[in-house]
């Protein structure tokens, strides 16, 4: 892993709030300085979601200093960026596991309870420690819209006095005519300085502080070339208006900050959309919590809930935090946060997530997991930390920023050598080229080509419940030829049920359906529940069955209306002398593909058979379809026999079957199919999964599977639906198309303007000046963040409603989402 240090149990990853990251390039600055401080092992920065994930020591460092050291990069931190209302953002973080003393309980203590109908609005009265800890810093405010904001106000300033500044220069005299004398019988360029004075020392300002704090990091960036851009050109200007005055460029400069200050003004307005996603579930949970004390309603902050407090929930409210419903009965909409389109029936026992909404009953809950324990909280770390990982591209990309902006310094130092001695051009045009080629370097658009698109695509993602876990697993997705498929819990419902009723001549389906019905219905065997459902489906009456016996290994026997029932395998029948006579061939035939069949005997004769299997979940036959419209050739896996195998593969058009393969051999088959040259995923949702999901390509685990499936897994589709996968491969697709697009604008608009910029084409009448430069950067930064943001345009596989007679497919529980 990169000579990472070995991880320790001490070690914490967390995601925090950075905002201030102006520029792409910024990045650089602040993964250099923090990677610096003791205790941090790994930083990975992300200026478009204006966050920083950072791996460290807690025996060493803390979340408090951590913010501090972002601080002393002279950015702004309220520390992890967790979803508001329900998270402390000072919290520390915990290994997986582990359960410290919730920092919300100090808030739930210290509060003075505030009784609901006391005139309290949801959303004011006390702050949440989040907001608590903005306002105690001076920070609140500081998120991409008030950053967009300040960008503005800082180019209108530079454009207002860069006007005048103009037209009492040379440009304005020769070009526009402009004739009227400096004011106060000023010179000129005595004049221009006066009006250079806001620009330089207000808009321009984050520019030289930027530079400032990225030189202390040992680092270059985007920053840095700016103010040296519009540093040199000013403080050669102010030397010739001190010693006397002459030829002078103060409008260059400030042309130039203005139009800088305008392209990343669009630039960042662009930006703001790629992190749509993620800041709609930061602000998903309620901010207010209405829990039951001594049978008395008590609103409070979300933040201030307790493990273990009721909470009361009414039709039409969110509920606050992950709990457990102790009573009531309603339908909960949990799109939001798993992506399931069909509301969820909840009832006394039923788990709850935070952030979803009640629809129509009034439900209470008791609080399960609060804070940064819940799913949503740990969705959006998930989320978060994908969008902060590096794709293998966008690591060679930030290599070649960091590089371009050395290359841009001793570019535009040789470029003013050039032609200060060999074009005999004076100071001024050497100048001039030497700036315009430090402006037209600029690494920003490549230091965003990547980040952009992935930001947007896990956003994409999430919002259908489809989790990746890092960038790798958007590129590597974009590539899968093969789609290895469990066949248990991910093709199938993992639950047995009735595919087949066959009944003797004169007996009534719906008779042998109630009898044998009468004797399972107080069974819990898988079995006798897949029979007890199917009936009650079916429409069979409900009768009771009497003088019960149980025949271990065999079946059961009972009275149903006063006559004899048998239920069980063939053998309890031929242990009582009945013969399956005219069902003889169907039984046979049943048995061949791989069903489980269960006879029924009534008044000692064979009355029918139940057929019984694990059924295909409703939508994977559309999810075969729809990775083979991907062009990927899907395969199932299974420890089942070849016939039963088979039987399911014919029944949803798969390519081909690997039956009954051991559970350690998973893997190996995995490994097999790469060796022949197959780009593979791994769909599953068991512990024996987890080998061959690690041995893939990439993993992808059913939500609703286990926690060590889902942890070694690359993506985690929430929904526990097979038609997640080829969405998954889609939004991949999209992404990497993206990300390539982004990449070669960038690379191959430095490769061409760069001798543009230099003068390579001056004798042809070709140059550029600074401030025109200036534009074309930031345009290409801008046209990069807003190619991204064209992601949302994606058209992606519509989400299918299972039949009426079948069960949706399964939500992921709370307890399952885990980074």
């Amino acid at each position: 892993m990169g000579g990472r240090p070995e991880a320790k149990h001490t070690e914490r990853t967390v995601v925090l709030d950075v905002t201030g990251m102006l520029l792409g390039s910024q990045q650089h600055t602040v993964e250099t300085a923090l990677r610096t401080r003791t205790g941090v092992h790994d930083v990975v920065a992300n200026a478009a979601a204006q966050t920083a994930t950072v791996t460290y020591d807690a025996s060493i460092t803390s979340v408090a200093q951590l913010r501090g050291f972002v601080e002393d990069c002279g950015l702004h931190c309220a520390g992890q960026s967790v979803p508001a209302h329900m998270c402390d953002a000072m919290t520390e973080p915990k290994e997986h596991g582990e359960r410290p003393a919730s920092a919300a309980h100090e808030h739930h203590v210290a509060e003075p309870a505030q009784q609901v109908g006391t005139g309290a609005h949801p959303g004011h009265g006390m702050p949440t420690a989040h907001q608590g800890h903005e306002q105690a810093t001076g920070h609140a405010g500081h998120d991409m819209a008030a950053m967009v904001r300040d960008m503005r106000n800082r180019f209108l300033i530079a454009a207002i006095f860069s006007v005048p500044i103009t037209l009492w220069s040379p440009i304005g005299r020769d070009v526009f005519g402009f004739d009227v004398s400096a004011p106060f019988g000023l010179r000129e360029d005595v004049w221009q300085l006066l009006l250079s004075l806001p620009v330089i020392l207000y808009a321009a300002q984050v520019f030289f502080v930027g530079a400032w704090h990225a030189l202390r990091a040992h680092t270059l960036d985007m920053m840095v070339l700016v103010a040296v851009a519009i540093g040199a050109g000013w403080l050669y200007s102010l030397g010739i208006t001190l010693t006397g005055g002459g030829d002078v460029f103060y409008e260059a400069a400030t042309v130039l900050a203005a139009f800088v200050l305008l392209g990343h003004w669009f630039e960042m307005r662009a930006r703001g959309g790629a992190n749509d996603a993620i800041r709609a579930l930061l602000n998903l949970a309620p901010p207010r919590a209405v829990v039951l004390r001594d049978g008395q309603p008590v609103e409070l902050p979300t933040s201030a809930v307790v493990v273990g407090d009721l909470l009361l929930v009414r039709p039409g409210s969110k509920i606050p935090t992950d709990g457990i419903v102790e009573d009531g009965d309603s339908e909960v909409d949990e799109s939001m946060v798993t992506g399931e389109s069909l509301p969820v029936h909840k009832q006394p026992g039923s788990p709850a997530i935070g952030a979803t909404i009640n629809r129509n009953g009034t439900l209470r809950v008791r609080a399960a997991k609060v804070g940064t324990d819940t799913a949503l909280a740990q969705i959006v770390q998930l989320v978060q930390e994908a969008q902060n990982s590096k794709a293998p591209g966008q690591r060679l990309a930030d290599r070649a920023a960091f590089w371009l902006v050395f290359v841009a310094l001793i570019g535009g130092l040789l470029t003013f050598s050039v032609w200060m001695l060999a074009s005999g051009r004076g100071a001024e045009a050497a100048l001039l080229f030497a700036i315009t080629v430090v402006v037209i370097t600029c690494p920003d658009a490549l230091g965003l080509a990547t980040p952009t698109a992935i930001m947007v695509g896990t956003g994409l993602g999430a919002r259908r419940g489809v989790l990746f876990k890092n960038a790798t697993a958007i590129e590597t997705a974009a590539r899968i030829d093969t789609v290895v498929m469990d066949k248990t819990g991910t093709l199938t419902l993992g639950q047995p049920q009735v595919v087949a009723v066959v009944t003797a001549d004169g007996v009534p389906e719906r008779d042998l359906l109630a009898a044998a019905a009468a004797l399972e219905r107080d069974s819990e065997h898988p079995l006798a529940t897949a029979i007890v459902d199917y009936a009650s489906r079916f429409g069979a009456p409900e009768l009771v069955a009497a003088r019960f016996e149980a025949v271990p290994g065999y079946g059961v026997r009972a009275e149903v209306t006063g006559r004899p029932v048998a239920v069980g395998a063939r053998r309890l029948l031929d242990r009582d002398g009945v013969h399956l006579a005219e069902l003889e061939g169907a039984y046979t035939d049943l048995a061949k593909v791989g069903r489980t069949v269960v006879a029924v005997a009534i008044e000692g004769r064979a009355a029918g058979l139940l057929a019984i299997a694990d059924a295909s979940r409703p939508t994977a036959k559309a999810a075969v379809s729809a990775l083979h419209d991907l062009g990927a050739r899907v395969v199932m896996l299974t420890g089942d026999n070849a016939a039963t195998a088979q039987r399911i593969a014919d029944e949803l058009g798969i390519d081909s079957v690997l039956a009954d393969v051991l559970p350690g051999d998973k893997a190996a088959k995995v490994s097999e199919l790469q060796r022949q040259g197959a780009t593979v995923a791994m769909v599953g949702d068991g512990v024996n999964d987890a080998p061959a999901l690690a041995a893939a390509d990439i993993g992808i685990a059913i939500g609703a599977g286990t926690d060590v499936a889902i942890e070694t897994a690359d993506i985690v589709l929430m929904r526990s639906d097979p038609l997640d996968v080829a969405l998954a491969l889609h939004v991949g697709r999209a992404t990497l198309r993206k990300m390539r697009q982004n990449l070669g604008w960038a690379i191959g608009y430095n490769t061409i303007a760069l001798p543009i910029a230099a003068g390579a084409f001056a004798w042809g009448g070709v140059t550029l000046r600074p401030e025109i430069a200036a534009l074309s950067m930031s345009g290409s930064s801008l046209l990069v963040a807003v190619n991204a943001l064209l992601l949302k345009r994606t058209r992606l596989p519509e989400q299918a409603a299972p039949p009426a007679d079948q069960p949706p497919s399964r939500a992921v529980p709370v307890d399952r989402v885990a980074a």
